[in-house]
């Protein structure tokens, strides 16, 4: 078991490092631009709830690349692997462009559909079209990051997030405000630099695959060999399921942003003050469920499927404790960091009350993506896509509905819906990860497509 502990946290570790980097950066931006007021704060976490969506309905590529190249490393043949990762490039590329054209034609529409204010609409129309810019750089970055996962390059995917999100921090305050010479470009500033962030790291990426990997994998070689019609076939169908999945997951997640919008523009920069300082629960979640589909993918490639579930159990045990300990600290320094976001006391003093209502309710969401990558780990992506669309369409926009509107228990109610939904989600996730027969567990070929 300690054997198994380690190995989990050599590869978790830096992947929460990568996450929280994402995180981190995240927040202080909204800090920063915080401070142009609660309006602001609203079209950020508007507009990080869209982006959440654009990237949720193609991410299944990246999730697909993680674990089929988990399984392909295990099993020593990356041949394989390479090639499905050109297939997997192909596409991101082809889908990077349709979301900058979204961007260009309808950023404003998107953002109308949200429910907010004209005023928000059209003040955070040009930041949204940046965003859906940097987000077709993002969703070929998240590919990359798939391989690197998969190989069990961790470490090497946490110091490219970081030469990308460290300069992204840096840029939004000094565009955002105009320092050292740059122009005071306000909440587009803030666009502008996650734009060149988003950019410089497929510039990264691209450098590492082609280059710093092809020694030991031979990363260019395979460029004629990738046409493969049943693999293009798997990876399409595996990246729909996945991709879908989350898709159910962020759009019911837009759909309530959308009903608390309706409670007023304070109301909803509450909601998303309290969402990002929640995302630091999130981010050890992703980190340890990302591991939980590298370990069990390459149990699953090596022919011993049961030392997967195992893994996959000491994973889970690891994540929760994780969580529980970031659980108690937001629970009691809440009022404390949503200080920091606004001076606007309406808003943080009701985000910290959403904040403390829910601080160890966040283990649900560990369960999810703990055991949900453990079920990717051994490609049973078709139960994740039906379990996702069943609680996200079937109990959490209609419990978010009658509580919000019907109960008019306001935002504690859309809280109250959201972690109902995680809890039967998390342990629906659990359930099934147990059940499952892992003695029929065999590697993912595309003759099974």
């Amino acid at each position: 078991m300690l054997r198994n502990w380690k190995d989990i946290l050599l590869l978790a570790i830096p992947s929460l490092v990568s996450f929280a980097s994402a995180t981190v950066v995240g927040t202080i931006n909204l800090i920063i631009v915080g401070q142009l007021g609660s309006l602001i704060i609203a079209i950020v976490g508007v507009s990080n709830i869209i982006m959440y969506n654009a990237f949720a309905l193609f991410s299944g590529i990246g999730h697909t690349v993680n674990y089929l190249v988990a399984q392909n490393y295990g099993a020593g043949d990356m041949k394989r692997g390479i090639q499905r990762t050109y297939i997997a490039m192909y596409m991101c590329l082809t889908f990077a462009l349709l979301i900058a054209l979204v961007g260009l034609v309808g950023a404003d529409d998107v953002l109308r559909w949200t429910g907010g204010s004209s005023e928000l609409v059209h003040t955070g129309t040009f930041y949204l079209e940046l965003r859906f810019y940097a987000m077709s750089f993002g969703i070929v970055n998240f590919a990359f990051h798939g391989f690197l996962r998969g190989i069990g390059a961790t470490k090497m995917s946490m110091i490219v997030s970081l030469m990308a999100n460290v300069p992204i921090l840096v840029l939004t305050y000094l565009l955002t405000y105009g320092k050292l010479g740059l122009p005071e470009l306000g909440l587009k500033g803030a666009g502008y630099a996650i734009l060149i962030g988003e950019s410089a790291q497929t510039l990264i990426c691209a450098f590492i695959f082609f280059f710093v990997l092809n020694k030991k994998f031979q990363t260019r070689r395979y460029l004629t060999l990738t046409f493969k019609w049943v693999e293009m076939k798997l990876i399409a169908q595996e990246s729909g399921k996945l991709g879908m999945q989350e898709f159910s997951l962020s759009l019911s997640m837009y759909i309530f942003t959308a009903f608390v919008a309706r409670l007023g523009d304070q109301a909803l920069a509450a909601n998303e003050v309290a969402l990002s300082i929640m995302s630091f629960g999130f981010m050890p979640a992703f980190a340890f469920g990302s591991t939980a589909t590298i370990l069990v993918g390459q149990f699953v490639g090596k022919g011993t499927p049961l030392l997967g579930r195992r893994v996959g159990t000491d994973t889970a045990i690891l994540g929760g404790t994780f969580l529980v300990l970031l659980g108690t600290g937001e629970f009691i320094f809440a009022e404390h960091i949503t200080h920091l976001y606004t001076n606007d006391a309406e808003v943080y003093q009701l985000a910290a009350y959403l904040i403390k209502a829910s601080a160890y309710l966040q283990i649900f969401d560990g369960l999810l993506n703990f055991y949900a990558g453990g079920l990717r780990g051994i490609g049973d992506t078709t139960f994740l896509l039906r379990v996702s669309f069943i609680v996200s369409w079937f109990l959490f926009v209609p419990l978010a509905y009658l509580f919000i509107f019907v109960f008019h228990w306001g935002s504690m109610g859309a809280w109250l819906a959201l972690y109902t939904f995680l809890m039967v989600f998390g342990l629906s996730v659990m359930v099934r990860f147990y059940r499952t027969d892992w003695t029929a567990v065999r590697l993912k070929e595309a003759a099974h497509a």
